[in-house]
Parts: structure tokens; C-alpha cells; sequence
């Protein structure tokens, strides 16, 4: 009996240590870069945009009362704020963005909590979800899992697993993917295709990798870019409002 508690003691231990090794390993997200904390600033806006981190990293027009909105979800082990510059470009056109924190900064682990969004802007009448990388790929499950919640998909650098496909679901899906990703391969996007509803958009940026999406510096596994963060950020904004212009812009 004391040799079984012995070795119950070091089970429980090693379980402990892993535990919080784990919380430590996900909790280690490169910081978001200058131009990431700027766009968080609602002070002297030029761009008509106001943000509100309370709670959610919310992008709201400021001259108007949006109907469309946004929630996104981020990439995993990547600070939020590093979206920001994106949010806050997508808002300056119309729509509400906000950009979901993540426990333990893991999709994976509060893929429903676009829920709570919808339900805090109810003025908003017509709602997509999206996110990068980890983040795509939990919006992706939540649209399966709530078919009626959302009326369109945008993926960054993203694909659907097995068992969660979506081919058959009446929604607007654009899929926004580089050449270089080092992350998520062309060849793993491609592969990913028949998941997803025929008339998907699939959009190539030629040159760009996995990081250039957000704003916090290189990533683990990618590929240099040939690109300016810049350019592929304005691509990945544009692709994005493209899909949000799609969807009705007041209730019938």
C-alpha cells in the first residue's frame, strides 16, 4: 500500500508539472508589434473608428450604426491586439469587428464564445466569424456546430479538419491563404477544398507567409515572405470587406 501511494504521489506530480508547463507554454505569445498597439488608440482618430477593449476588442464605426459585423477569432498562441490594425481597417468601412480573446490564447478552448458577441450588439442583424490560423479553424467548427448563427466564413491562413465540413452550408466562405506559409501549406488548403461549399472564394497572396496576417513579428515553421506586411494585409482587409459587402446590409 505505501509503495501504490508512493507511485500516486509522483503520478499526481508529473500530471501537475505537465499542467503547468503546458499553461506556461501557452501563455508565451510574442508581443504585438508598435503598429498593432497604435491601432487600439480611439484618441484623435482620423479614420471615424472607436475602440472599445472592456471586454472584447470591439471596432465600431463611429458615424454610424452598423447592421454587419465581425467576430474574429485569433491565431493560436498570438496575442489579440496583434489583429488590430486589420479590425480597425475593416471597421473605417462600415462593419463592427471584434476580436475574441481566447483562453490560454487557444481557439480551441472558447470556440463558442462568438455567442456572447452576438448577443451584445443585438442592433447588429447580419453576422460573420472568421479568425487566423487555430482561430480559423475554431470559427469554421462554430459555424458548423450553429448553422443558422452566421451568414458568412472568412478564413486566414486556415482549413477545416475532417468530420467538420461545410460543403453543404448555405454561407458566404472566402478563403485567404499565401504561397509561402510556411503553417498552413497550399498543399493543406487545397486538400481542404471539398470541405467547403462550391462557391467558395479562394484567395492566393502571392509571396506572403503565415505571420504577415497579424502583427507580432515571425512564427515558429514559416517561411520569410517576398512580400511587404503591408501589402498582404491590404489584400487580406480588402478579401475580407469583400465578403462583409456580400451579406444584406439592412433587414428586409
Amino acid at each position: 500500500m505505501l509503495s501504490f501511494r508512493r507511485w500516486w504521489w509522483v503520478l499526481v506530480l508529473v500530471l501537475a508539472l505537465f499542467a503547468g508547463g503546458f499553461v506556461v507554454w501557452a501563455d508565451s505569445t510574442a508581443p504585438p508589434m508598435s503598429e498593432a498597439l497604435k491601432a487600439l488608440e480611439s484618441a484623435a482618430s482620423t479614420d471615424g473608428v472607436i475602440v472599445d477593449a472592456s471586454e472584447w476588442l470591439a471596432f465600431l464605426p463611429a458615424d454610424r450604426e452598423p447592421t454587419i459585423g465581425l467576430v474574429f477569432y485569433p491565431g493560436g498562441r498570438v496575442d489579440p491586439r496583434a489583429y488590430a490594425p486589420a479590425a480597425r481597417s475593416i471597421a473605417a468601412e462600415g462593419p463592427l469587428v471584434v476580436i475574441v480573446p481566447m483562453p490560454l490564447n487557444l481557439a480551441v478552448f472558447g470556440q463558442g464564445r462568438a455567442e456572447s458577441v452576438f448577443g451584445a450588439f443585438p442592433r447588429v442583424t447580419h453576422w460573420a466569424i472568421g479568425g487566423h490560423s487555430l482561430g480559423g479553424a475554431m470559427a469554421a467548427r462554430f459555424v458548423h456546430r450553429h448553422p443558422t448563427s452566421v451568414e458568412g466564413l472568412v478564413l486566414w491562413a486556415s482549413f477545416r479538419a475532417d468530420g467538420d465540413g461545410l460543403a453543404e452550408q448555405d454561407i458566404e466562405v472566402v478563403s485567404i491563404y499565401s504561397t509561402l506559409d510556411g503553417v498552413a501549406t497550399v498543399d493543406e488548403i487545397n486538400a481542404s477544398r471539398p470541405r467547403f461549399p462550391s462557391d467558395t472564394r479562394w484567395v492566393a497572396i502571392e509571396g506572403g507567409n503565415h505571420a504577415q496576417f497579424g502583427w507580432y513579428g515571425t512564427q515558429a515553421g514559416d517561411n520569410p515572405a517576398a512580400v511587404s506586411r503591408e501589402s498582404q494585409q491590404r489584400t487580406a482587409v480588402a478579401e475580407t470587406i469583400r465578403l462583409l459587402e456580400s451579406l444584406p446590409a439592412e433587414e428586409e
